[in-house]
């Protein structure tokens, strides 16, 4: 195939970026979007010109690094992680455009990289349990009601990308909050501190700069590992019940 990428080009946080056009040819339907952008860089390295930066690591769609908005969508066409983007998604003589994640939250480092320590501060603020634990209890020896058991596992799987926020109109954190106070919120262990947690989380949510929700949905569309919108109203209900309780 051969493609048009109109890619965003910015050397740093405190210098204005723009959109660059590059023509790539040669691409194959097997490669996955990451691949094809190593192939454009190898291009850019034999004509001289700096690389294009972006996030990845594990590419196996774990690692939630691989943040890209892709035509308007975040991670693409899609519902899936930027690295397990196929090329089979687009065809020949199709134009790409591909730009950082867009949020005031997520300034950008340079080219498609983008700051997300935001996320981590959240989970600094309460998402983590602080009682000893101990090692690995025995099966069942801590009983955990199946439906809990499952709806935690489920949105366990949340891989802080940050999609949630680059697809929401408003910039708001609100799903990738959701599923970490639902996680934890599901199980015994996570009990004494479930309502300090919501009000520590929530206030560093709001103390970034991430906008409020407005349940458009977005986020939940655009959520490669499909958290449900539900875990939202689930933030919300602890959230009210913890200033009920001043906590």
């Amino acid at each position: 195939m051969k493609l048009t990428l109109k890619i965003w080009r910015q050397p740093n946080t405190a210098t204005a970026g723009a959109m660059h056009t590059y023509e790539l040819d040669g691409v194959s339907e097997d490669m996955s979007f990451l691949e094809m952008l190593d192939v454009l860089n190898e291009k850019l390295n034999t004509t001289g010109e700096e690389p294009i930066a972006f996030d990845s690591d594990c590419r196996e769609g774990i690692c939630g690094m691989c943040g890209l908005m892709i035509n308007g969508e975040a991670h693409g066409p899609e519902v899936t992680t930027t690295c397990q983007l196929h090329m089979r998604s687009f065809k020949d003589g199709d134009e790409i455009t591909i730009e950082p994640w867009r949020a005031d939250s997520f300034p950008v480092l340079k080219d498609l990289c983008v700051d997300r320590s935001a996320l981590d501060r959240m989970v600094q603020a309460g998402g983590y349990i602080s009682a000893n634990t101990g090692s690995a209890p025995d099966a069942h020896a801590a009983p955990v009601e199946k439906k809990k058991a499952d709806r935690a596992f489920d949105v366990a799987t949340c891989i802080s990308c940050g999609a949630c926020v680059a697809a929401c109109p408003n910039g708001s954190a609100s799903l990738f909050l959701g599923a970490k106070i639902t996680h934890l919120g599901e199980l015994p262990q996570g009990q004494p501190e479930r309502y300090s947690r919501v009000i520590g989380m929530v206030g560093q949510h709001d103390h970034d700069g991430f906008g409020g929700c407005t349940n458009i949905g977005e986020c939940a569309a655009a959520c490669p590992k499909e958290i449900p919108l539900d875990v939202i109203s689930q933030l919300n209900k602890d959230l009210r019940t913890a200033m009920v309780k001043g906590r």
